[in-house]
């Protein structure tokens, strides 16, 4: 008899992002306005030193500092590292340094980008001095790169400074986001596989006998790999659920009304309980025990939903060990 090939493995990009907001104090608020207006501001520390980017608490006594001081836009590298390829959301699209500056006056580095033509370009210890962004808005991207500069260090003490501009920042939204490539492995890959034929697929522990579904390639009880492979459902039991608020779409990107229910539905032959939307009922008549079967759109690579079947509800005792 042939052997069936195994499916390919799966791979594909994600992304995860989302915005964060938070307000800023009256340090980082001093901070960020002035960088709209072409102004570094750092703290003075009780024991003389300078911190930029300013903090608000010492962080080697932990004393509160307000006292704002104005630093030069010059200062020199004290480190770097060669960026060959830069990534989406960076300072520069072309391949640039990362540095670690000390502005003249100050006595802690800023990290910021280095436009330099190449990595034989930058050195430590070399002279740079800010390249100003043409529309600033009050953020750390004022500061558009450093750029090479021949002139010699500014020797003047750091200025005091109030803090004081119209309409000062008070706060920023930064988007957080992660790109990554993600392998669901062997066993997974077959289920996705699977589900594209309207197949659910597990697979069977050959110790304990349990079917899990997803499957993980190995039982989580026992700690030994699973092959055996094994169609559940396509039928299934609500064990638990919750309802939801929050905005989202479906398998056709259309929105979904909220609130809607996800529920854990043990699929019938399955010992672990997959997650799903509830769809085809009012979200406040969901129960435990509800029996429900999956729905798929046309074209889709596994169901949409899970709609009730209309059968009598399961008894507690067949599912109470998958809540």
């Amino acid at each position: 008899m042939a052997s069936v090939p195994a499916p390919e493995v799966l791979r594909a990009p994600l992304v995860v992002e989302f915005p964060f907001t938070r307000s800023l104090g009256p340090v980082q608020s001093a901070f960020l306005t002035g960088l709209r207006e072409r102004t570094v501001l750092g703290v003075k520390t009780r024991d003389g030193r300078t911190l930029v980017p300013p903090v608000e608490y010492d962080p080697v006594t932990a004393e509160e500092i307000r006292d704002l001081v104005e630093v030069a836009a010059t200062g020199t590298v004290t480190t770097w590292a060669w960026n060959h390829e830069p990534r989406r959301g960076q300072p520069l699209g072309t391949p640039f340094a990362w540095v670690l500056v000390e502005l003249d006056g100050a006595d802690t580095a800023l990290l910021h980008a280095l436009d330099a033509p190449g990595p034989d370009a930058v050195r430590t210890g070399m002279r740079v001095r800010i390249r100003w962004a043409a529309e600033r808005v009050g953020a750390i991207t004022d500061i558009a790169c450093f750029e090479p500069y021949d002139g010699a260090r500014d020797e003047r003490r750091p200025e005091p400074h109030t803090g004081e501009f119209d309409e000062p920042v008070t706060g920023i939204v930064a988007a957080a986001r992660l790109d990554y490539t993600y392998s669901p492995g062997r066993a997974q890959s077959a289920y996705i596989h699977a589900l594209s034929e309207r197949k659910t697929v597990g697979e069977r522990c050959p110790s304990c006998r349990k079917v899990y579904v997803p499957p993980r390639g190995a039982c989580p009880t026992c700690g030994v790999a699973t092959a055996e492979r094994v169609e559940v459902g396509p039928r299934g039991t609500v064990t638990t659920y919750c309802i939801v608020n929050i905005k989202a779409k479906n398998a056709m990107n259309d929105a979904i009304e909220v609130p809607y229910v996800y529920a854990h539905i043990a699929l019938d032959g399955a010992d672990l309980a997959l997650h799903a939307r509830i769809a085809g009922i009012p979200y406040d008549e969901v129960r435990m025990g509800l029996r429900v079967e999956p729905v798929w759109t046309d074209g889709g690579r596994y169901p949409d939903h899970y709609r009730p079947t209309g059968e009598p509800d399961a008894d507690y005792d067949t599912y109470k060990e998958l809540v």
